[in-house]
């Protein structure tokens, strides 16, 4: 085989170069005269780009719509790309925002309960400590709140809670740095009160739901009305007259349900108030005025 195909290679490789020579030479002969024609006729040479132009332009439209579609698929992959890394990029700022919106909102709830806070202040006051719910005992037998301040922070059995809209309960257990308060709406709850307007005394006795019951009003009282406020009426010496409990909410023949002015479920903040008073409370009960420590309460001191 290498015997007979060395002769042909040898015949061969003269007639390709020799054929590219003459290649060359030709095309460039082509050139010159098409160059000497466009300078002798640049009619007939026109007419000719003219033709060669109205034939080969089909095929050149034919040849580019796949390069034309490749290229549109291209570009259109990019932006699935860029668009896909945008949408990523989206989400997490949504979620990041989202994070920061629920911050805001939990802030300015808090502010709001603390503005409140500092500005109610009831008359007779001798010494009060703000302190935050930490825990909730909520169910059939019981309507309980767990806050952050105890016995060394001045926080004694009996002391009256309130957020900034009025009376929710007292303080039934102190701990050491937690204490338990007994809501209004707790079934052990008694609360003396009185109607605002009528000056009509009762008493608000809690059934562990949304809306205790008004209990012990005279026979001879005026019935109250839906929207008519409640208040502390003073008696038994447990919490001054004149804080505001709720209001009525519903009178259906003997019963009477009354709205807490606050609500209880949602409460974040609470003010413990010491008033001085004894009242029904056994001696060894009665707290005696503490001054909070330094960072953790004020002292407020009734005029």
């Amino acid at each position: 085989m290498k015997s007979r195909s060395a002769p042909v290679s040898q015949f061969v490789a003269p007639l390709r170069i020799a054929s590219q020579r003459f290649a060359y030479s030709a095309y460039l002969l082509l050139c010159v005269a098409i160059i000497v024609l466009g300078r002798a006729d640049p009619a007939l040479v026109e007419r000719a780009r003219t033709v060669t132009a109205d034939f080969v332009s089909p095929l050149l439209t034919v040849l580019s719509q796949p390069a034309a579609a490749a290229s549109n698929a291209v570009e259109r992959a990019r932006e699935a790309v860029l668009l896909y890394q945008e949408n990523d990029r989206l989400r997490a700022e949504n979620a990041t925002l989202l994070l920061w919106q629920q911050a805001a909102q939990k802030l300015e709830t808090e502010n709001a309960e603390l503005r409140s806070l500092a500005n109610y202040h009831p008359e007779r006051t001798v010494w009060s400590v703000t302190g935050q719910v930490i825990g909730t005992a909520g169910g059939a037998y019981s309507r309980n709140l767990l806050i952050d301040r105890g016995r060394a922070d001045g926080v004694a059995k009996g002391q009256a809670v309130a957020s900034g809209n009025g009376l929710i309960g007292r303080i039934a257990e102190v701990g050491a740095g937690a204490s338990r308060v007994l809501l209004l709406t707790d079934l052990n709850s008694r609360i003396p009160v009185a109607l605002e307007s009528t000056h009509e005394r009762a008493i608000l006795a809690g059934d562990n739901t949304d809306r205790p019951l008004l209990i012990y009003l005279p026979p001879h009282a005026k019935p109250p009305l839906p929207g008519d406020r409640l208040v502390t009426s003073g008696d038994g010496g447990v919490f001054p007259p004149g804080l505001l409990v709720g209001q009525i909410a519903a009178v259906e023949g003997n019963s009477v349900r009354v709205e807490p002015s606050t609500d209880l479920a949602s409460a974040d903040y609470v003010s413990i108030i010491d008033f001085g008073l004894g009242g029904m409370l056994p001696q060894s009960n009665v707290p005696l005025p503490k001054q909070p420590k330094k960072g953790q309460a004020e002292a407020v001191v009734a005029p």
